[in-house]
């Protein structure tokens, strides 16, 4: 386990600023004070005793008591090593061997796309600290079962270095830039699979599985990145767009002890997608999860390590597509395993044996397991959590292998998500709810409370003092008869004899939720402080969405936009009929997906909404990666209508109201390629717009004073765009 943030992506206690006593909220506090942000557990690792964890703080990696949570002992500081040791400068992560004697300590790490860095290795061991390669930065450095090997990835070739003697192997030689990886993720497998980290050692350490990616057939795209110089940098990588060629994946199996590699006898073809590997037991060998490109066929394959032979063990298919997770477990006694899957309408947890035989399906009813924690195969208990009490809940449960002695192990009314011990004697529950700041507090296997790690007390004191509404749950039900979960956030002077302008927020893409009984972070302090300067604010999760089931989740296959646009419209329609809102007055506001959606409602309902904010909007699909596109639209020679219809660079000249445009010119993700054709468009139809440019951002648009600089200029275009610079909202007519 390597050391990162366990709960939150920040951690800004110490530059917090006290606002206790504050009425008012201010941008200057949201976006460079932080004095909004909630405290969250820093990220730590459960040792191996159960009783214990340790955590990384101040370039020391300390020993803590879950009981009491006091301090036991520094396992490793950089003060501990002589001064003449050639010392990193600080520690950014560290991983233990499985015995927990030995600490690969990670220095300087470098980014290269969103999840994926090189770093520094060092090795910690009986009481020294050496470089694990000399060569230059390496990625994914790993121990085996032992502690004696450490396999690591370095300018695309896979490594293992023998810690008992110093030897390295290496294992693969192709490996080149742009051309092959081995044992690291390609940019799409890394932004839409979900993994960076190519290659598992086996349960005994004698083989290490591991991916191919011939990429040499995939087109290229570039960004321009901004430094000062005479000339810009230019930025080249592999991004496969729709309907285009992906990179060939292949799977190998090394044997360490006789230093061969074999290829997995599986299909090899760019048409196809590998998305998992997961080792079972020896006997059984290393369990590869294959695709279809339209990723509604899945197989799970058995790979012998010594011959490679396959066998299939598992085949699902849907008619939309399947969700690919990392909910299989192979449990220890090699006769089953545990798999969750939607083939019922609802995700749910199934075991099956190891010829593939459905033994039981352990959960079932019409509400949704949202994440799978774990087996206690001690105890036969699993561990989950679910929407059982209502789609915008989340509780945690556990549940006997046999389907019996289901419990309910979080009380509190909200967002309920846990961490287990190694043991399962302990975890630690994560709560909120939309009034509620986050809470992390460590309870017994029975359920008992042992002690609270972090409430957030001051944060929460903040709230309740400002002159705020809490946001408010609610369910409206559209012209269509739809059923849609939405919030809603009133001024604290609210007046129901006056009319205010409506400004609604969304996500909207396909599995997402956004209205949600959690805490809402950064953006609802944004809210409430329009709230505050009298606005109406209403967020509303539309078809496609999650926590409903299968039906209402993946009814926008193949006509991504068209329903979630419909029920966007009909939710404004909604809102503007009540004598409250101003129905001339109402704007929406989204990123990423969302701004793709705020795009689509502003051009496709131009009689309902006057304004609109779009930070790196998706205008038309056929410009997005391969796997996230085809995976709900196919492609556009398969689907050029519902690419056509539901693109809003094909709409521009619809544009009727105020719209603004925001992206980041080193995006990565969602290309600046999406803003700069709906400029063009947008101009072709001769149509007035604002838009913002972020030269050197990415998709999250951030870093030093630009999270408030955007959402200055938002704020700005609002009061002057929706509110129509009135000082004071009106009063009924």
């Amino acid at each position: 386990m390597t050391n990162k943030i366990l709960l939150c992506l920040l951690i800004l206690g110490a530059c917090v600023n006290p606002v206790i006593g504050q009425k008012n909220i201010s941008l200057e506090d949201i976006w460079l004070n932080y004095s909004y942000y909630s405290r969250s557990v820093p990220g730590f690792n459960f040792m191996n005793d159960g009783e214990s964890y340790s955590r990384l703080q101040s370039n020391k990696v300390q020993k803590y008591s879950i009981k009491s949570g006091q301090f036991i002992e520094d396992l490793f500081a950089l003060d501990m090593l002589p001064s003449s040791t050639d010392l990193p400068e600080s520690i950014s992560g560290y991983s233990f061997s499985a015995d927990e004697q030995k600490m690969l300590v990670e220095s300087g790490p470098e980014s290269i796309y969103r999840y994926s860095y090189k770093a520094d290795y060092f090795v910690w061991a009986d009481g020294s600290l050496d470089p694990l390669f000399d060569e230059g930065k390496v990625m994914h450095a790993s121990f085996d079962p032992s502690g004696t090997k450490v396999a690591f990835v370095f300018d695309n070739n896979l490594y293992i270095k023998n810690l008992k003697d110093g030897t390295v192997d290496q294992v693969t030689t192709d490996g080149s830039f742009n051309e092959v990886i081995n044992g690291s993720a390609d940019w799409v497998y890394e932004e839409e699979f979900g993994f960076t980290k190519a290659f598992q050692w086996s349960t005994d350490g004698k083989y290490v599985g591991y991916y191919r990616f011939d990429e040499r057939a995939v087109k290229e795209f570039t960004m321009t990145v901004y430094k000062n110089e005479m000339y810009p940098e230019y930025q080249t990588f592999k991004y496969p767009k729709v309907g285009e060629q992906n990179a060939t994946v292949s799977v190998f199996i090394y044997n360490v002890d006789a230093k061969t590699n074999i290829q997995a006898d599986l299909p090899v073809d760019p048409e196809l997608y590998t998305p998992r590997i997961k080792w079972a037991n020896p006997e059984h060998g290393l369990c590869v999860t294959m695709m279809n490109r339209h990723q509604n066929t899945l197989s799970l394959n058995l790979v012998d390590p010594n011959t490679g032979d396959s066998k299939i063990l598992l085949e699902e298919k849907n008619k939309y597509y399947i969700d690919v997770t990392d909910n299989l477990t192979f449990l220890k006694d090699g006769k089953s395993f545990v798999w969750t899957s939607e083939m019922d309408g609802y995700n749910h947890v199934y075991r099956y044996d190891m010829s593939g035989k459905l033994m039981d399906q352990i959960t079932k009813g019409p509400w949704e397991v949202t994440s799978f924690y774990g087996v206690d195969e001690d105890s036969e208990m699993i561990y989950f959590q679910s929407t059982e009490e209502g789609s915008t809940e989340r509780y945690v449960y556990e549940i006997g292998m046999d389907g019996k002695k289901r419990r309910k192990m979080t009380p509190a009314k909200g967002w309920n998500s846990a961490q287990f011990s190694s043991t399962y004697d302990y975890y630690v529950l994560n709560h909120s709810a939309l009034d509620k700041a986050p809470s992390y507090t460590v309870f017994n296997r029975k359920g008992k409370e042992v002690r609270v790690i972090e409430n957030n007390e001051r944060l929460q004191d903040i709230h309740d003092g400002m002159d705020i509404n809490a946001a408010e749950l609610m369910s409206i039900t559209t012209e269509k008869g739809v059923d849609l979960n939405a919030y809603i956030i009133k001024p604290a002077d609210f007046d129901p004899n006056k009319e205010y302008p409506l400004f609604m927020y969304l996500y909207g893409g396909p599995g997402s939720q956004q209205a949600v009984n959690s805490w809402r972070g950064q953006n609802y302090w944004w809210f409430q402080m329009l709230a505050q300067q009298g606005y109406v604010i209403a967020c509303v999760d539309n078809r496609g969405t999650g926590g409903k089931g299968e039906d209402f989740k993946k009814m926008t296959y193949q006509q991504l936009g068209h329903y979630e646009t419909i029920d966007q419209i009909n939710a404004a329609k909604y809102f503007g009929s009540l004598d409250y809102i101003d129905v001339n007055r109402i704007g929406i506001f989204g990123w990423s997906y969302g701004g793709y959606m705020s795009s689509l409602c502003l051009l496709k309902g131009n009689d309902v909404f006057k304004a609109a904010i779009a930070v790196a909007p998706v205008t038309n699909w056929k410009w997005y990666d391969s796997i996230y596109t085809e995976r709900y639209m196919r492609t556009y020679a398969e689907n050029q209508s519902g690419f056509s219809d539901n693109s809003p660079v094909n709409f521009a000249d619809q544009l009727l109201g105020n719209y603004l445009l925001v992206h980041g010119l080193a995006d990565d993700n969602v290309h600046y390629q999406h803003t700069a054709e709906m400029t063009r468009a947008l101009v072709n139809a001769n149509k007035q717009f604002d838009t913002y440019v972020y030269p050197n951002k990415n998709h999250g648009i951030y870093g030093g004073p630009t999270r408030f600089h955007l959402f200055r200029k938002m704020t700005d275009f609002l009061d002057q765009k929706l509110k129509n610079d009135y000082s004071e909202v009106g009063s009924k007519k």
